[in-house]
């Protein structure tokens, strides 16, 4: 096994100056960079990184923290993430809270045990006791998802996506429209698409009954159970229902397909997410496309100038939605 000190002799020179060309750290003069890095290349030596962040307090490792490891858009953020830090030399390790809002604050602990250098966390809810975590955290954090005043955070227009969703809905000549939210605790999906889907339908006068407004939990079976309460309460005025994420958008679908309901003809159905199932399905659903992948890489752009004492980056950044129309609607 090659060590540092096998570098150091074939090169001719010092330990200290090895160390130091392999951290890039104090003045090394170019000629002994060379040799110290032409006897790595003729060896193929790879400096331990355990060792390396003892020396340096860095571990190159980024903690990230997804509501649910299995979906489209935890795959997509994490994507634009990897990107950004394999290009710098970090790796990032993945942890899943399964959509558990207990287990966000857990996780930051975890890591912040772990010795990571950051913590990114795809947020599901906002709540005193989380945002106080964030703040007492020992490393840096950057929140996506979500708007936590005064830590990093990039997030996408929640509001102006379902507003522009249910404006859609209304020219289509839509007028009777149920919509298919989560608890409130989650305040971008939960109240900003809520409120979305509400100011567009008041300031187009149209009535919205209590019955028409239910709640699911993310899950294709909640939106199901969403649309049967809603359908036997209301059925014979809906002519539309807006599902404040696609998955729920799909358990809409299904139960009206089950029940012969034809989509659109008698009720059209959307969602938000552009999942990749939203596009198989027959008729395939419209929808609110997020940049996810660009989030990503966004959030690990951000956690690097934290790491490295920049403070050239707003509190928030606001990410666009592109509007997917397809045969649902």
């Amino acid at each position: 096994m090659i060590t540092i000190n096998d570098i150091a002799k074939l090169a001719g020179v010092s330990r200290t100056t090895v160390s130091r060309v392999i951290n890039n750290s104090g003045y090394i003069s170019e000629k002994a960079r060379k040799r110290v890095m032409d006897a790595i290349a003729e060896t193929g030596f790879v400096p331990s990184q355990h060792a390396k962040s003892l020396r340096t307090k860095q571990t190159k490792i980024i903690g990230v923290i997804l509501p649910k490891i299995s979906t489209d858009t935890s795959s997509r953020t994490v994507d634009g993430m990897t990107e950004v830090f394999e290009a710098q030399g970090y790796q990032i390790l993945l942890t899943s809270t399964n959509l558990d809002r207990e287990k966000e604050i857990e996780h930051l602990r975890l890591l912040q045990n772990r010795q990571v250098d950051g913590i990114i966390l795809i947020a599901t809810n906002t709540s005193q006791e989380l945002v106080d975590e964030i703040k007492d955290s020992k490393v840096p954090v950057v929140v996506v998802g979500q708007e936590i005043h005064d830590v990093p955070s990039i997030i996408f227009d929640d509001y102006a996506a379902a507003r522009h969703m249910t404006q859609l809905m209304i020219e289509k000549g839509r007028r009777h429209i149920g919509y298919i939210g989560v608890d409130e605790e989650d305040r971008s999906v939960g109240i900003l698409r809520k409120q979305g889907y509400t100011d567009a339908m008041a300031a187009h006068g149209l009535h919205m009954e209590d019955a028409w407004v239910q709640k699911g939990d993310f899950s294709i079976d909640s939106g199901y159970a969403a649309m049967e309460r809603m359908m036997l309460a209301s059925y014979e005025r809906l002519d539309a229902v807006f599902a404040a994420t696609d998955r729920m958008g799909l358990g809409a679908w299904k139960y009206l397909k089950r029940h012969g309901f034809d989509i659109p003809g008698d009720i059209a159905v959307v969602g938000i997410g552009a999942s990749e199932t939203s596009h198989f399905i027959d008729p395939a659903l419209t929808t609110i496309e997020y940049a996810h992948a660009q989030a990503g890489r966004e959030s690990a752009l951000v956690m690097l100038q934290v790491l490295q004492d920049e403070k050239e980056f707003s509190d928030k950044k606001v990410l666009d939605f592109n509007l997917v129309e397809r045969d649902s609607l």
